[in-house]
Protein backbone atom coordinates (compact mmCIF):
# COMPACT_ATOMS: atom_id res chain seq x y z
CA UNK A 1 0.00 0.00 0.00
CA UNK A 2 1.19 3.08 -1.00
CA UNK A 3 0.20 5.87 1.68
CA UNK A 4 2.57 8.76 0.00
CA UNK A 5 -0.72 10.54 -0.78
CA UNK A 6 -1.99 10.59 3.10
CA UNK A 7 1.51 11.24 4.39
CA UNK A 8 1.35 15.37 4.23
CA UNK A 9 -2.30 15.78 5.03
CA UNK A 10 -3.49 17.33 8.07
CA UNK A 11 -6.35 16.56 10.47
CA UNK A 12 -8.81 18.09 8.07
CA UNK A 13 -7.63 16.94 4.82
CA UNK A 14 -7.18 12.82 6.45
CA UNK A 15 -11.13 13.69 8.02
CA UNK A 16 -12.52 14.67 4.25
CA UNK A 17 -9.83 11.81 2.71
CA UNK A 18 -11.89 9.18 5.50
CA UNK A 19 -15.33 10.68 4.95
CA UNK A 20 -14.81 10.22 1.04
CA UNK A 21 -13.33 5.94 1.40
CA UNK A 22 -16.22 5.15 3.80
CA UNK A 23 -18.90 6.96 1.09
CA UNK A 24 -16.83 4.54 -1.54
CA UNK A 25 -16.94 1.96 0.98
CA UNK A 26 -20.80 1.85 0.59
CA UNK A 27 -21.27 3.00 -2.70
CA UNK A 28 -18.96 0.06 -3.94
CA UNK A 29 -20.72 -2.42 -1.59
CA UNK A 30 -24.13 -0.73 -3.56
CA UNK A 31 -23.27 -0.94 -6.98
CA UNK A 32 -21.92 -4.90 -6.28
CA UNK A 33 -25.27 -5.94 -4.68
CA UNK A 34 -27.25 -4.25 -7.58
CA UNK A 35 -25.13 -5.40 -10.38
CA UNK A 36 -25.67 -9.20 -8.83
CA UNK A 37 -29.29 -8.63 -8.28
CA UNK A 38 -29.50 -7.43 -11.98
CA UNK A 39 -27.86 -10.09 -13.31
CA UNK A 40 -28.70 -13.42 -11.20
CA UNK A 41 -31.68 -12.38 -9.17
CA UNK A 42 -32.69 -10.76 -5.83
CA UNK A 43 -32.29 -14.30 -4.29
CA UNK A 44 -28.71 -14.92 -5.65
CA UNK A 45 -27.73 -11.24 -4.46
CA UNK A 46 -28.83 -11.88 -0.95
CA UNK A 47 -27.38 -15.30 -0.79
CA UNK A 48 -23.82 -14.47 -2.26
CA UNK A 49 -24.13 -10.62 -0.01
CA UNK A 50 -24.48 -13.05 2.98
CA UNK A 51 -21.47 -15.24 2.29
CA UNK A 52 -19.38 -12.23 1.42
CA UNK A 53 -20.31 -9.85 4.60
CA UNK A 54 -19.69 -13.31 6.59
CA UNK A 55 -16.10 -13.13 6.04
CA UNK A 56 -15.65 -9.47 6.31
CA UNK A 57 -17.41 -9.91 9.42
CA UNK A 58 -14.74 -12.19 10.43
CA UNK A 59 -11.72 -10.34 8.82
CA UNK A 60 -13.14 -6.40 10.10
CA UNK A 61 -12.88 -7.76 13.53
CA UNK A 62 -9.29 -9.54 13.35
CA UNK A 63 -8.24 -6.57 11.76
CA UNK A 64 -9.83 -4.10 14.19
CA UNK A 65 -8.12 -6.57 17.15
CA UNK A 66 -4.86 -6.74 15.42
CA UNK A 67 -4.07 -2.95 13.82
CA UNK A 68 -6.93 -0.64 16.36
CA UNK A 69 -5.44 -2.64 19.49
CA UNK A 70 -8.83 -3.83 21.05
CA UNK A 71 -8.23 -6.34 23.12
CA UNK A 72 -11.03 -6.73 25.49
CA UNK A 73 -12.95 -9.78 25.46
CA UNK A 74 -17.12 -10.13 26.18
CA UNK A 75 -19.75 -7.91 25.50
CA UNK A 76 -17.35 -4.98 25.88
CA UNK A 77 -15.09 -5.83 23.78
CA UNK A 78 -17.51 -6.31 21.03
CA UNK A 79 -19.02 -2.84 21.80
CA UNK A 80 -15.23 -1.27 21.31
CA UNK A 81 -14.56 -3.22 17.91
CA UNK A 82 -17.58 -2.52 16.51
CA UNK A 83 -17.21 1.32 17.14
CA UNK A 84 -14.62 1.19 15.22
CA UNK A 85 -16.15 -1.47 12.22
CA UNK A 86 -16.79 1.26 9.19
CA UNK A 87 -20.96 -0.07 9.06
CA UNK A 88 -21.13 1.69 12.95
CA UNK A 89 -19.95 4.86 11.67
CA UNK A 90 -21.54 4.84 8.29
CA UNK A 91 -25.36 3.81 9.95
CA UNK A 92 -24.88 5.38 13.18
CA UNK A 93 -25.58 1.72 15.08
CA UNK A 94 -27.10 2.66 18.32
CA UNK A 95 -25.70 0.54 21.54
CA UNK A 96 -27.83 -0.16 24.88
CA UNK A 97 -25.49 -2.20 27.12
CA UNK A 98 -26.12 -3.86 30.49
CA UNK A 99 -23.99 -5.82 32.43
CA UNK A 100 -25.78 -9.00 30.02
CA UNK A 101 -26.45 -7.97 27.00
CA UNK A 102 -26.10 -5.26 24.09
CA UNK A 103 -28.93 -4.40 21.95
CA UNK A 104 -27.74 -2.97 18.47
CA UNK A 105 -30.11 -0.53 16.96
CA UNK A 106 -30.28 0.85 13.62
CA UNK A 107 -33.11 3.84 13.62
CA UNK A 108 -32.20 4.92 9.90
CA UNK A 109 -30.16 2.62 7.39
CA UNK A 110 -28.91 4.40 5.34
CA UNK A 111 -28.49 1.42 2.87
CA UNK A 112 -32.16 0.42 3.08
CA UNK A 113 -33.30 4.33 3.04
CA UNK A 114 -31.77 4.68 -0.45
CA UNK A 115 -33.84 1.75 -2.21
CA UNK A 116 -36.77 2.98 -0.70
CA UNK A 117 -36.32 6.24 -2.41
CA UNK A 118 -35.21 4.83 -5.84
CA UNK A 119 -38.64 2.38 -5.70
CA UNK A 120 -36.98 -0.68 -5.19
CA UNK A 121 -37.76 -1.60 -1.81
CA UNK A 122 -35.84 -3.14 1.29
CA UNK A 123 -34.26 -6.13 0.77
CA UNK A 124 -33.97 -8.93 2.77
CA UNK A 125 -30.71 -8.12 4.94
CA UNK A 126 -31.72 -10.41 7.88
CA UNK A 127 -29.38 -13.14 6.82
CA UNK A 128 -26.59 -11.96 6.09
CA UNK A 129 -26.30 -9.59 9.29
CA UNK A 130 -26.85 -12.49 11.22
CA UNK A 131 -23.95 -14.10 9.23
CA UNK A 132 -21.83 -11.03 9.50
CA UNK A 133 -22.62 -10.31 13.20
CA UNK A 134 -21.75 -13.80 14.32
CA UNK A 135 -18.99 -14.01 12.97
CA UNK A 136 -17.48 -10.56 14.10
CA UNK A 137 -18.78 -11.50 17.25
CA UNK A 138 -16.94 -14.87 17.40
CA UNK A 139 -13.73 -13.04 16.66
CA UNK A 140 -13.77 -10.78 19.58
CA UNK A 141 -15.08 -13.63 21.62
CA UNK A 142 -16.37 -17.20 20.61
CA UNK A 143 -19.11 -17.17 24.11
CA UNK A 144 -20.83 -14.17 22.12
CA UNK A 145 -24.44 -15.16 20.86
CA UNK A 146 -26.48 -12.87 18.16
CA UNK A 147 -30.30 -12.77 18.16
CA UNK A 148 -32.33 -10.95 15.31
CA UNK A 149 -35.19 -9.17 17.48
CA UNK A 150 -36.23 -7.76 13.51
CA UNK A 151 -34.59 -6.76 10.37
CA UNK A 152 -36.36 -6.92 6.89
CA UNK A 153 -37.97 -8.64 6.01
CA UNK A 154 -39.59 -8.51 9.22
CA UNK A 155 -42.07 -5.99 9.82
CA UNK A 156 -39.68 -3.09 11.54
CA UNK A 157 -41.30 0.19 13.20
CA UNK A 158 -40.45 3.21 11.18
CA UNK A 159 -38.50 4.84 13.29
CA UNK A 160 -36.19 1.74 13.41
CA UNK A 161 -34.75 -0.56 10.53
CA UNK A 162 -33.49 -3.18 12.51
CA UNK A 163 -32.41 -4.39 16.22
CA UNK A 164 -30.47 -7.29 17.50
CA UNK A 165 -28.94 -8.44 20.70
CA UNK A 166 -26.04 -10.15 21.83
CA UNK A 167 -25.17 -12.06 25.46
CA UNK A 168 -22.28 -14.11 26.74
CA UNK A 169 -23.43 -17.92 26.18
CA UNK A 170 -22.97 -19.85 29.48
CA UNK A 171 -22.97 -18.21 32.97
CA UNK A 172 -20.58 -16.25 35.15
CA UNK A 173 -18.81 -12.89 34.58
CA UNK A 174 -17.15 -11.81 31.78
CA UNK A 175 -13.55 -12.19 31.29
CA UNK A 176 -11.18 -9.18 30.84
CA UNK A 177 -8.45 -8.75 28.24
CA UNK A 178 -6.63 -10.69 30.57
CA UNK A 179 -8.34 -13.62 31.13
Amino acid sequence: MDESVIAGMDAAELRRYLDFVLYHYRVADAFWFLGVAERCGQPVAESLNAQVWERAGRLGARAIVQRLGVREKGLAGFVAAQRLYPWCVLLGYQFTQTPDEVVLRVPRCAVQQARLDRGLGEYACKEMHQREFASFAAEIDPRITVECCFAPPDPHPAECTCEWRFRLAGAGPQMGADG
